[in-house]
């Protein structure tokens, strides 16, 4: 597994800085603090792809990304649930998105397997 594919979670967790409000309008209505919660998923996603480059913090990059797709994962189902808030996205393309977040989690799952164990890890009980 390359942990290559971290550079893309970085550039997405960037752009929930540079572009908020493209991902705030992706928010369930039932959340709160939308602005916020833009910008503590852009610092996980961007911290975590940043993580996994390194075989000491990959571990802990991975469980923070399988987290991460995990928190987000609402934001897609309530796209599809409501497309017509997004007349710019093909209806198709919003279902489309719900099973391609699976290859992410798995991947990020992955990362999170084949990172270093701690020393605590090793230890028999």
């Amino acid at each position: 597994m390359s942990p290559k594919y971290g550079w893309a979670f970085v550039a997405t967790g960037v752009l929930h800085f540079l572009r908020p409000k493209m991902y705030e309008a992706i928010m369930p209505d039932y959340l709160p603090a939308h602005r916020e919660l833009v910008y503590a998923s852009g610092v996980t996603e961007a911290l975590g792809g940043l993580a996994v480059q390194h075989p000491a913090t990959r571990r802990f990059g991975g469980w923070l990304l399988v987290l991460t797709v995990l928190g987000v994962y609402p934001a897609n189902i309530h796209m599809a649930l409501h497309p017509e808030r997004y007349p710019q996205i093909p209806k198709a393309a919003l279902y489309a998105r719900l099973p391609l977040q699976l290859p992410m989690l798995w991947w990020a799952w992955r990362m999170a397997r084949s990172g270093r164990a701690s020393a605590a890890d090793g230890q028999a009980s």
